[in-house]
């Protein structure tokens, strides 16, 4: 069993195209646990009568408030935290699993959009992704166009992500993709709850994972996992409008925290900066 955590914002649409790849292609039993933040699109029903754990909020709460409620309730020891917005592939929970045992991780996130293995063949994913999103981003949104404009990006899902497998297995280079992470309850033992006033929780999850590494030493910072890629839309909820987060104001910058130049430091190798 493994604990899958979620916050949403309506995106209905997105929703149910989310969960139908995630029943396909989970390899484990796992639970999902929704935070819903005041969705009035139907969202919360949807993933509860699709057998959900569903944490109803009447504000939207930011990214890392909401997914330390998700850990509150959380019964397993393997933590994932999805965004909505993405596509899984096959056997991704296993592969990231495994991915984690043979590199002796506790935290890892899969490849994507946003990092591959390199910085010209991120460019060039980036890239082509960018004109299928121009072109298809006229038509209503709705299951079917993102279906379509994922199917226009790879072809065959199942082969592509099958091939980059076999060509990168279990191998990881430093670094994170945020849209999906897996962090073991010992790491957050370790390092702590996701903070509360980032809400660009992903880098600085990077970043206390790498500065853990450098000082205390008992945890290896944030990996990519080359062979399992998930596709992530990018952004849509922001396109979406959503309703401004009522911890707002408790929000501060990770240049703020950190100090450019520590950051400088600690991102210095990351490409998805």
């Amino acid at each position: 069993m493994i604990s899958i955590i979620t916050a949403i914002h309506n995106g209905i649409e997105i929703n149910k195209v989310f969960l139908s790849f995630l029943k396909k292609n989970t390899t484990n039993p796992f639970e999902l646990i929704i935070i819903d933040n005041a969705s009035t699109d139907g969202s919360a029903d949807f993933f509860e009568n699709n057998g959900a754990i569903v944490i109803r909020n009447k504000d939207n709460f930011s990214y890392p408030v909401s997914q330390n409620m998700g850990i509150k309730v959380a019964k397993t020891d393997n933590l994932f935290f999805l965004n909505n917005d993405i596509i899984v592939s096959p056997n991704w929970d296993e592969n990231l699993l495994k991915t984690a045992e043979i590199n002796q991780l506790e935290v890892v996130t899969s490849c994507g959009i946003e990092r591959i293995e390199s910085l010209k063949q991120t460019k060039k994913i980036r890239k082509k992704w960018g004109v299928i999103k121009f072109l298809l981003n006229v038509l209503p949104n709705n299951p079917r166009k993102y279906v379509l404009m994922h199917k226009f990006m790879y072809g065959n899902w199942e082969a592509f992500c099958q091939n980059r497998f076999s060509k990168f297995k279990y191998n990881v280079v430093e670094g994170f993709v945020g849209n999906t992470v897996l962090i073991k309850k010992s790491a957050i033992a370790k390092i702590g709850l996701w903070d509360e006033q980032i809400q660009a929780a992903d880098f600085d999850l990077y970043v206390r994972t790498k500065k853990r590494s450098l000082e205390v030493g008992d945890i290896k910072p944030c990996h990519i996992a080359l062979g399992t890629f998930i596709h992530h839309f990018i952004r849509i909820t922001v396109h979406n409008k959503p309703t401004p987060f009522v911890d707002s104001n408790n929000l501060i910058s990770l240049e703020k925290k950190w100090g450019e130049e520590k950051l400088k430091i600690y991102l210095a190798d990351n490409l998805s900066t």
